[in-house]
């Protein structure tokens, strides 16, 4: 019985060591980052070359319709059908 207390007392200690909140700490060292509000990139002295590559093969504009089976079984015979309720009933 005490294994037992023993046991559920370990477990409860294990859980609140589990669950507390953890902080991190800050590594600040006093410095500040402070990044540009805005970035201008002038490309006016920059000699850009190159040639247009297109994709090797064809597009295909034809698409292929899905097959589905359909969920609904059509009855073909089902005038028979009613014909022969009407006959069930009489």
């Amino acid at each position: 019985m005490t294994q037992h207390i023993l046991r559920i007392l370990a477990l409860g200690v294990v859980l609140g060591f589990a669950s507390s909140p953890v902080f991190a700490q800050d590594d600040d060292d006093g410095r500040k980052v402070v990044y540009k509000s805005r970035t201008e990139i002038d490309f006016e002295g920059v000699d850009v070359s190159g040639e247009l590559v297109k994709p090797q093969g064809a597009l295909l504009l034809d698409r292929k319709k899905g097959s589905f089976n359909p969920l609904i079984r059509l009855r073909e015979e089902f005038n028979q059908e009613m014909d022969q309720s009407v006959n069930y009933i009489r």
